[in-house]
């Protein structure tokens, strides 16, 4: 992965985790810059905890209506991984995303602090990214932690919540001020 700097901001062209699994490979990289924030992670530990875990995990998705398999790792900050597959209903709306699945397994064993979630689809000619439920499921946990978009040839973009889900509504919000209405139900 190359690096450059320009007007004080970091940024990073996107990287390749393995060889390629049947996609065409993906010759033009410059113009799929992406700007970083802060990073918490090191590419060696996304490289560990995506190239094994997350695609692991995209085979046992459940997925017989969409086709569409999805797999995820996510890295808590003492180096545990959790990992979650997208799992489908015949009643659409009852389905759960990879993931929301390696979040709820990891809060379900009492871990709510994460550094980074990566994750993986057959998708070879874009970079899978989250729906727009599972970012603010991810911003529950945080503003600032990595994610990793991959795709089958190992290449991947690294973005945090925040950048997937800007202006975001979080956990603080709530304890924000707010005016005083009278309920008049």
């Amino acid at each position: 992965m190359t690096a450059s700097h320009t007007s004080n901001t970091s940024v990073r062209e996107v990287g390749e985790l393995g060889k390629g699994i049947g996609c065409r490979t993906w010759k033009k990289q410059s113009h799929r810059k992406v700007l970083l924030s802060r990073r918490n992670t090191t590419h060696t530990q996304h490289s560990n905890m995506a190239d094994q875990k997350m695609r692991e995990a995209r085979k046992f998705a459940y997925c017989p209506y969409s086709k569409f398999r999805v797999g995820a790792a996510l890295l808590t900050h003492d180096g545990t991984v959790f990992t979650g597959c997208n799992v489908e209903n015949a009643c659409f709306c009852l389905g759960i995303c990879a993931e929301k699945t390696a979040i709820s397994k990891a809060v379900s064993e009492g871990y709510t602090d994460f550094k980074a979630i990566a994750i993986a689809s057959d998708m070879c000619e874009h970079f899978v990214s989250p729906c727009g439920g599972c970012r603010q499921f991810m911003r529950e946990f945080g503003a600032n932690w990595d994610v990793y978009l991959s795709k089958p040839d190992g290449s991947y973009v690294e973005m945090t919540v925040e950048e997937l889900l800007p202006a975001s509504f979080g956990p603080e919000d709530l304890k924000m001020k707010k005016v005083n209405i009278r309920n008049e139900f």
